[in-house]
């Protein structure tokens, strides 16, 4: 039997390029800010995922454009 793993990856940019990823794991949605080393959190939603990647940009910054890749 062979186990299937599909996974996802939404770049998010705002107005000077990459600002952030989201990435499936195992049913989670996983946020790396760009130029990080570290995820800075695992989320239920992609919703959610997407909310908190904006909440770890400068303070007063655009909604970014999250691409699907």
């Amino acid at each position: 039997m062979t186990d299937t793993t599909t996974r996802r990856l939404w770049v998010a940019y705002g107005p000077t390029g990459a600002v952030g990823m989201i990435r499936t794991d195992g049913g989670a949605y996983v946020v790396t800010m760009a130029g990080a080393d570290a995820p800075v959190g695992s989320y239920e939603s992609l919703d959610v995922a997407k909310n908190a990647l904006h909440a770890h940009l400068k303070p007063g910054a655009d909604w970014p454009e999250f691409r699907e890749h």
